[in-house]
């Protein structure tokens, strides 16, 4: 599958969200160095539905810190420093179950903010963020929606990178730690069958810099998940292409989760929330109003991959017995 679209607006508008985040830090935000931005919407509200579930740290701080980086269209960082985009509609949804504002704070790169949370500086992360089991050793995860890696180049170049033997060998630009780098890891697998070369990783800090990436000749590819892929090609057209992985190259459906630190104990109540967006129809008026119908999911879930290693376990003990 093939899109053409995203132009020199688009571009434009992701140069001024990396020099936004550059310059953020001269508008009085309390940074540590790889924090860029924060802002806070909402009052506190004791009869919102899940409010009772909150941690008490939570009640007493009276707000939800929540990493983000810079992400279109989950995360854009406006010239005026507000940050717009489905992740904000989502907290905004949220807040009104939990009674409680969220706080964005921009940072750079999966790592800093995985680590941000384990030391306690953040409450939660939503991604997008693939979850793992490994990964809910950690974390308590909740699945909100789905995605497929897609694979965004120049559409000028569509002779020698449009078609999907011709990523094998390429460069491809993604965020390090992501969905983008493991789909990849069996995009490899599904190139050296066909007997093509492997193609190069290029580790970078977040959406803005691998698109940046290819625009400059840095790279030849840049993967995302495929809600971003359409976004961005969608604010004009002409300019870029995108191939999409297929299941025949490793695709299958990614869960893509909030995390939250498992000492926050914050998971029961998030979950109450996003349950609560679900039945009120607020999940389905956000996600179709960003037309991400196609990587819904009908409920939240808790953990999921957790939940199928233990079942998977369970199964291979109940055939270790019977063989006994």
């Amino acid at each position: 599958m093939k899109y053409s679209r995203l132009g020199t607006a688009a571009l434009a508008g992701l140069t001024v969200l990396a020099l936004a985040s550059c310059s953020s830090s001269d508008a009085g935000v309390e940074s540590s160095g790889e924090d860029s931005a924060s802002t806070a919407a909402g009052g506190v509200n004791t009869e919102a539905p899940a409010y009772d579930l909150l941690p008490e740290d939570i009640k007493s701080a009276g707000g939800i810190t929540i990493a983000g980086d810079t992400h279109p269209p989950y995360r854009t960082l406006q010239e005026g420093g507000e940050i717009t985009g489905i992740d904000p509609d989502i907290q905004e949804a949220l807040s009104e179950q939990l009674g409680v504002p969220f706080t964005i704070q921009t940072s750079s790169g999966l790592d800093a903010m995985l680590t941000g949370m384990l030391s306690g500086r953040y409450d939660a992360f939503n991604g997008p963020v693939r979850t793992t089991a490994e990964r809910e050793e950690d974390f308590d995860a909740v699945v909100w929606m789905t995605t497929r890696t897609s694979y965004l180049y120049l559409s000028e170049r569509q002779d020698e990178l449009g078609e999907s033997e011709d990523l094998c060998g390429a460069r491809v630009a993604g965020v390090t730690g992501s969905v983008t780098e493991s789909q990849l890891e069996r995009y490899t697998e599904w190139c050296e069958g066909e007997g093509l070369e492997a193609p190069e990783f290029i580790g970078l800090e977040d959406t803005n810099s691998t698109i940046l990436a290819v625009q400059s000749d840095r790279a030849d590819y840049a993967g995302t998940t495929q809600t971003a892929a359409l976004d961005i090609q969608s604010q004009d057209e002409g300019t870029f292409d995108f191939l999409v992985q297929t299941d025949e190259q490793g695709a299958g459906v990614d869960q893509l989760a909030m995390f939250l630190p498992k000492d926050n104990e914050l998971a029961p109540a998030m979950l109450a929330a996003f349950e609560g967006i679900f039945e009120n129809g607020e999940y389905d008026r956000i996600m179709s109003e960003w037309e991400l119908d196609d990587v819904t999911v009908e409920a939240p879930t808790l953990n999921p991959m957790t939940e199928q290693k233990s079942e998977q376990e369970s199964e291979q003990e109940s055939e270790q017995e019977s063989g006994e």
